[in-house]
């Protein structure tokens, strides 16, 4: 239903609920410089005359003769809210909390509704300080706290949000505890820009305490040890993310190259490499097996291994690779001419689509965000698979 229907049918519902209480109570004296019925009915004008100032200034009035009307004024003021005008929503909101004879309830409620004004209005310190408060409400401090979390994660203060989530996995009935992992997460990189490898790893080690697949923390973990010169460790702390979500190991596979190139074991990278691309596939770990061939054998036995390779797994990304690694090889310029359509075809399909997918909101882009910008979900982007490039296309 439309808000402004709903602003409509307000004012009549109050009058018949004030009409059926004065006739159970009709020795109750009622103040007659202001009929209630009269006054909703002006705020009811006011609103089909486009005048919403002037119908708020009516229902404010009524709230200061008869408190009984506190709910329906929440109401008026959370329409407002939804409608984006918040300064409205807001300044009903504060007459409430200024009634002196509110009940504890409404009074929390009311300091509820104006919390979220604040928070949509960007003003976070006022939104924090009511937020704060109503945590220590048991009615309210459920959702106060996932707003507070919220709150927290917008101003990247991870500490204060890790504090929030921890009250408020008491009261969640779901587990929250990866979300938890991920603010872990943050604080890990915060410390590695700011090379505290030390403090890094505490972090990293209780987002795994509180999280034991999170996969972010176990990549974040071999990083440290990699940068600490602990590569043989980062290489076996990488793998585990093959049990754990082996869509992400082409996220670390240029790493793990790195690592075993320190460690100068080219026979375990081959190894590694070799079996990587046979158990899980994907474009990174078959462009860093074609890397490592043309670097062993060069470009002609690339091409070779590439070409069998596709017959055998025919996919969007190992024909991409194919054909730039054939327009490298070509010399003449006919040649080339006849890869270049099939090559602008498939840049362009990449191109339009990313590399990486909400599973939540579909969001789409060329980098991994643990968070996503369009839902704000944690770890619910992933790479994008053929599947999807084809229904895409279709």
């Amino acid at each position: 239903m439309d808000p402004l229907w709903l602003l409509l049918l307000l004012p009549l519902a109050v009058a018949s609920g004030w009409y059926a209480s004065r006739r159970e109570n009709s020795k109750r004296s009622e103040i007659t410089e202001f009929n209630l019925p009269s006054a909703y009915f002006r705020g009811l004008n006011f609103l089909l005359n486009e005048q919403p100032d002037k119908a708020i200034e009516v229902f404010i009035k009524v709230l200061e003769v008869d408190s009984e009307t506190v709910e329906m004024h929440l109401t008026l003021g959370n329409l407002f809210r939804r409608r984006g005008e918040l300064e409205r929503a807001t300044r009903i909101h504060q007459n409430i909390i200024a009634r002196p004879n509110l009940s504890n309830s409404q009074r929390l409620q009311a300091l509820f509704e104006l919390a979220q004004d604040y928070f949509k209005a960007g003003l976070l310190d006022r939104a924090e300080s009511l937020f704060l408060e109503l945590a220590d409400a048991p009615s309210h401090a459920e959702q106060a706290l996932r707003y507070l979390s919220q709150l927290y994660e917008q101003e990247k203060e991870w500490e204060k949000a890790i504090s929030a989530t921890q009250r408020l996995q008491k009261y969640s009935e779901r587990d929250i505890s990866p979300v938890l992992g991920q603010y872990y997460c943050e604080l890990t990189d915060v410390c590695l820009e700011k090379r505290e490898y030390e403090k890094a790893k505490a972090h990293v080690d209780n987002a795994l305490k509180v999280d034991a697949s999170c996969t972010r923390a176990t990549i974040l973990l071999g990083n440290i040890e990699f940068k600490m010169g602990e590569y043989r460790r980062a290489i076996d702390t990488w793998r585990k993310i093959e049990d754990m979500d082996p869509r992400y190991l082409g996220e670390v596979i240029d790493s793990i190259v790195d690592a075993y190139r320190e460690l100068k074991d080219d026979e375990g990278l081959w190894a590694f490499l070799t079996n990587a691309l046979d158990d899980y596939g994907g474009p990174k770990l078959l462009k860093a097996q074609v890397e490592e061939i043309e670097h062993r054998k060069g470009r002609s036995e690339a091409v070779d291994f590439l070409t069998d390779w596709v017959r055998k797994h025919p996919t969007l990304h190992g024909l991409r690779s194919l054909v730039n690694l054939k327009k490298m090889e070509q010399d003449s310029a006919d040649s080339e001419s006849e890869i270049e359509p099939l090559q602008s075809l498939l840049v362009s399909m990449f191109d339009t689509d990313g590399m990486y997918r909400c599973r939540q909101c579909g969001f789409t882009g060329r980098t991994l965000h643990w968070q996503c910008p369009g839902c704000k979900g944690w770890y619910m982007q992933a790479p994008i698979t053929d599947e999807h490039l084809i229904k895409q296309m279709n």
